[in-house]
């Protein structure tokens, strides 16, 4: 065996070992004295070869944390794209997931209470007071059979508000949609902004991970068709090892013809 594929050996053995689910997300690793002698390495070899599980998305090396696995190792990441679809069926519409086709389940009780406003962000992108209050929706969902996925808030705009009054007696997602468009705001039209950072405290509880750990926050930002106005912002917060977003690049006009024959750029 070439000296150099020692740490190669010992890391696709730490690998297969968490993909068995040895070690499940969130654990963390033995200490290096321990995985040295376990594998009759030296230290050097053993910290290559969690660099290497690292490089490959297995394992995170936090300062004060150690050495832990990643949800992502476990689960595949599933792309998140940019299509809404219509639930004919149950009125109401699906916006993109990491779901692929999974059933979902929530995890604890929903909670649909009028709250103030205090994020500014939010506040600002509803076309709202900080502090106001206005109608919210709350849920922690995910998968059936894995830890919870995300958190999603919706908060509704006050001049809607009557529209989705009784909306949960009928629990179909996306009702409280339809109940806005068909009172007078179709189409309504979306925008996503999209970004990285850390889990409150709150968060990581809710979705069972450390505090502190890179999620993404999806926020979207639901505007009336009859007035342009906002009618709904909805925040998607989810770990940042569960989900990837996919954007499909298009050539500018300016980069659809072909390069000269003499690979010469064009006056």
């Amino acid at each position: 065996m070439a000296p150099h594929s020692r740490y190669e050996e010992i890391a696709e053995a730490m690998r297969r070992r968490i993909e068995a689910g040895e070690w499940e997300p969130d654990a963390r690793l033995p200490v290096i004295d321990a995985l040295a002698e376990e594998f009759g390495a030296a230290r050097n070899t053993v910290h290559r070869a969690i660099g290497l599980l690292e490089t490959l998305g297995y394992v995170a090396a936090t300062r004060g944390s150690g050495v832990v696995v990643r949800y992502g190792a476990a689960r595949a990441r599933r792309p998140r794209g940019n299509l809404v679809k219509r639930n004919l069926w149950l009125r109401g519409y699906s916006f993109p997931s990491a779901s692929a086709g999974e059933q979902w389940m929530k995890h604890g009780e929903a909670d649909n209470t009028p709250t103030a406003i205090t994020d500014e962000r939010v506040a600002k992108l509803l076309n709202v007071k900080v502090g106001e209050v206005v109608p919210r929706r709350f849920r922690v969902t995910g998968p059936i059979g894995e830890a919870p996925f995300q958190i999603n808030v919706s908060w509704i705009h006050p001049r809607v508000a009557e529209l989705v009054a009784d909306v949960d007696k009928n629990p179909a997602a996306g009702e409280w949609l339809y109940r806005i468009e068909v009172g007078g705001h179709w189409p309504i039209k979306w925008f996503e902004f999209i970004r990285a950072r850390n889990a409150t405290p709150e968060e990581a509880k809710l979705l069972g991970i450390r505090v502190g750990k890179a999620v993404m926050e999806y926020t979207r930002q639901g505007w009336s068709g009859s007035d342009d106005k906002p009618v709904e912002v909805t925040q998607y917060v989810i770990d940042g090892d569960r989900v990837e977003s996919v954007q499909v690049l298009e050539r500018d006009e300016s980069a659809t013809l072909p390069w000269p024959a003499n690979g010469e750029a064009e006056s």
